[in-house]
């Protein structure tokens, strides 16, 4: 769980550095056992989702982290990143609000690492 959480806030910077628009952080590891942590946020631009993605992607990396699976880069507006005990959506922001991952994963606990 500690080592989940380290990987949670390397991603979390690395989209603040970003300039990730309203991160979310959600300890699911009492809602399920898929995960540990989901991280949501969005881009103004599918440019600017792009770049969230290689950001974090580059910084997991460099601190060991292998990632699992990369969905939707392409059409970048819904990238989901798999880095097994933590999940990464990373969306633009009219299909944050349509798909509503928060409302979803509710009954996690949402961490603040501001």
């Amino acid at each position: 769980m500690e080592e989940s959480r380290k990987m949670a806030k390397i991603a979390y910077d690395a989209l603040d550095e970003k300039k990730a628009e309203d991160i979310k952080v959600i300890d699911i590891t009492g809602v399920t056992v898929m995960a540990d942590y989901f991280i949501i946020a969005h881009g103004n631009s599918d440019s600017q989702v792009r770049a969230l993605v290689d950001n974090v992607q580059e910084k997991l990396y460099k601190a060991g982290y292998e990632m699992k699976q990369l969905e939707g880069y392409r059409q970048g507006s819904w990238i989901l990143m798999d880095f097994n005990d933590v999940i990464i959506h990373i969306f633009d922001k009219e299909n944050r609000l349509f798909y509503d991952l928060e409302r979803i994963w509710k009954d996690g606990k949402e961490i603040d690492f501001e």
